[in-house]
C-alpha cells in the first residue's frame, strides 16, 4: 500500500445540470476526500452527481512531491466517470506524450480545460464527443479477468486467468511504486497502454464494472 496525500476536496451538487444546481438545496458543498477506494461510492450515496476539484492535474509537473496528489485526483476522476458522475476538472498534459495520452485518457470524463499540447481545442472537442461510458472497463468474472478497450476506435479484448494479474490489478487501481508490480505483469500493461506512468508511480487506467450498461457483446 501507498501512503495516502493530505485530504483533496470539491465541491459538489446534486444535480449535472447548471441550471439545476442553481436552486435551493442543490449545493452540497465543499466536500473533503480521503484518497482511498469506495469513495465515489460514498460520495454517490450522499447524493452527489456533478463535481468539480479543486486544482489542474498536471501531468507536466517533474516535482516528485506532487505525483501523488495528481493520481489521487485521477483516481477519483475514474471512479465517479464509472459511477456516472460529472466531473469539471482541468487537465495539463505531458509535452513529451501529450500528441498520445489524452487519448490514453479519454474512457475518462472529459476535462473542462485541456492544456499542454499543439491542437489542444481539436483534441478537447473530441474527447468530448467521443466519450461514452463503458470505454475502457475491467471486470472480474469466475476465475479471470477481461479488459475491453475501445478507445482507438475498435474493441480490444484482454483476458487472464493468473492470479497474479488480479494482484497486480489491485496493487496498481490506487497508484503504486512502479518497482512494487511484477517487471513482466507491469510491461504487458504498459504496452496495451492500460496503465499511466506518473513519475515513480504507475496508476490502473481502467475502471471497474460489475454490471454492463448494454448487452455485454454490445459494450
Amino acid at each position: 500500500m501507498t501512503a495516502s496525500a493530505p485530504n483533496l476536496t470539491i465541491r459538489a451538487w446534486r444535480d449535472l445540470d447548471p441550471q439545476a444546481r442553481g436552486l435551493p438545496g442543490m449545493s452540497l458543498g465543499s466536500l473533503p476526500v480521503t484518497p482511498q477506494p469506495q469513495q465515489a461510492d460514498r460520495l454517490w450515496d450522499l447524493g452527489v452527481r456533478h463535481a468539480e476539484l479543486d486544482t489542474t492535474v498536471d501531468l507536466s509537473t517533474d516535482d516528485p512531491a506532487t505525483h501523488r496528489r495528481l493520481v489521487d485526483r485521477l483516481c477519483l476522476v475514474r471512479d465517479l466517470t464509472a459511477r456516472a458522475v460529472s466531473v469539471d476538472w482541468d487537465l495539463r498534459l505531458s509535452p513529451q506524450e501529450a500528441a498520445h495520452q489524452w487519448k490514453v485518457l479519454s474512457h475518462l470524463q472529459p476535462p473542462r480545460t485541456l492544456t499542454g499540447l499543439e491542437g489542444a481545442d481539436e483534441a478537447l472537442h473530441a474527447w468530448r464527443t467521443r466519450h461514452y461510458l463503458c470505454k475502457l472497463v475491467w471486470r472480474q468474472g469466475p476465475g479471470f479477468i477481461q479488459i475491453r478497450d475501445r478507445r482507438w476506435g475498435d474493441l480490444r479484448r484482454f483476458t487472464a486467468d493468473e492470479p497474479r494479474y488480479r494482484e497486480a490489478i489491485t496493487h496498481l487501481d490506487q497508484g503504486a511504486h512502479h518497482a512494487g508490480v511484477p517487471a513482466d505483469v507491469l510491461e504487458e500493461f504498459t504496452a496495451e497502454h492500460l496503465v499511466l506512468r506518473v513519475g515513480e508511480l504507475a496508476w490502473w487506467l481502467p475502471y471497474r464494472v460489475s454490471r454492463w450498461l448494454q448487452e455485454a457483446m454490445a459494450v
